[in-house]
């Protein structure tokens, strides 16, 4: 399995494309703004097809380009019920953004939940849901490459804002320190924005949240 880390959007919203040449498969962790032309490319070239798009959470950063994604590929899409309003009606974000932006609204195909276990591209991953940035968000953990993909729950030396609609500090606190801080110390942290991090790391000197 490679991994390859595609900032993009206008914000540079991290989107994740994990392909297995040998399987001729590839899953999409989020669809920020423009990242198909980035993927489709890599897709042509590792003679790789899109099978699956999981989404974090559904903040219009990191769902912009969904819809495109699925349309061109096929691909099924997984996220969480929480943040069912923002995957069909989009246009609520775009509205508390003073319409700056045009979003689709994006079908789900399988809802998933806490203690999830799926399987993709040879490897069993485990869902947990880390609500506070926002009801829906989850992580996607990959106990075989040591690697959870976090959404806007962590980041290097930080937190996911909680002043946006729904949000919530306390359950952010909270769920951090039950679903991220209980990861192995050793697994890589790749976050929604910014670069990667280990969850030692984070439990030992994050300011906002001290393992």
């Amino acid at each position: 399995m490679k991994l390859h880390v595609l900032p993009s959007g206008p914000i540079k919203t991290n989107g994740f494309l994990l392909t297995d040449a040998v399987r001729g498969e590839a899953v999409l962790i989020d669809a920020p703004g423009n990242i198909w032309v980035l993927v489709e490319p890599i897709l042509a070239r590792e003679k790789c097809r899109l099978v699956e798009l999981w989404l974090t959470h559904g903040h219009w950063d990191h769902i912009q380009d969904a819809a495109k994604v699925v349309r061109a590929s096929g691909a099924k899409v997984r996220g969480h019920a929480d943040d069912r309003v923002f995957f069909e009606t989009p246009q609520i974000m775009s509205a508390f953004m003073g319409g700056q932006i045009t979003l689709e609204p994006i079908a789900v195909d399988h809802w998933v939940t806490q203690g999830d276990q799926l399987e993709a591209l040879g490897r069993s991953i485990e869902v947990r849901h880390v609500p506070g940035h926002c009801p829906g968000n989850v992580l996607f953990y990959f106990p075989s490459a040591g690697a959870a993909f976090v959404g806007d729950a962590l980041f290097a030396g930080s937190v996911g804002r909680t002043d946006l609609p729904h949000g919530n500090k306390d359950q952010l606190i909270t769920a951090i320190r039950e679903q991220i801080y209980t990861l192995p110390d050793d697994t890589a942290v790749y976050p929604g924005h910014g670069p990667a991090t280990t969850v030692g790391a984070e439990k030992r000197s994050n300011p906002y949240v001290r393992g």
